[in-house]
Parts: C-alpha cells; sequence; structure tokens
C-alpha cells in the first residue's frame, strides 16, 4: 500500500469539502463570486472539525521535519567548528592523529 504524506491528504480534503459545498450552492440562485466566497468560508469552517485528525497528522509531520533540520544543522556547525566527537575506531581517525 502506498504511503501518503498528511499533507496531501489534509490539501485533498480541503479541495473535496470546497468542491462538495460549491457543488451544493450551485443549485441556488445567487452570484457565482458570492458562491465561491461562501463555499471558502463554509469549507475551511467545516475543515476546522471535520479533518481535525489530517491537520494534527500534518503539523506532527512539519514538526519532525523541522526537528531533523535542527539537528542536522547543530550537527554540521558543530562539525565546522571543530566540536565534533573524535571517532574511536581507530581506522576512522584523521590522518594526522595515526
Amino acid at each position: 500500500m502506498v504511503q501518503v504524506s498528511a499533507a496531501l491528504k489534509y490539501t485533498l480534503g480541503r479541495i473535496g469539502l470546497f468542491v462538495a459545498v460549491l457543488a451544493g450552492l450551485w443549485l441556488v440562485d445567487m452570484n457565482v463570486f458570492l458562491k465561491l466566497m461562501l463555499a471558502l468560508v463554509f469549507s475551511a469552517a467545516l475543515s476546522f472539525f471535520l479533518l481535525r485528525g489530517w491537520r494534527d497528522e500534518m503539523a506532527g509531520e512539519i514538526a519532525e521535519a523541522a526537528e531533523r533540520r535542527r539537528t542536522e544543522k547543530e550537527r554540521l556547525r558543530s562539525a565546522l567548528a571543530g566540536e565534533d566527537e573524535t571517532p574511536t575506531d581507530p581506522t576512522q581517525a584523521p590522518d594526522s592523529q595515526r
């Protein structure tokens, strides 16, 4: 089974809600611009309640990615500053320590 990212699920859910609300409003006799604006507002309100799980899942994925980037950035900064740990394996030691 294909693993779909939470951001894609949430985005498609938001678009689907917008289309569903717009389809419901399409039967009402009013200005097209007003239909679009109402569909946008109503779908946003519905997504707040109906898509909470996917939104929380997406926020978690974003937080994990940010933490990985922050950790990697700190590791690279310490390596560039020469503060990285010296390897315990003698085959991994720099040439000046052999």
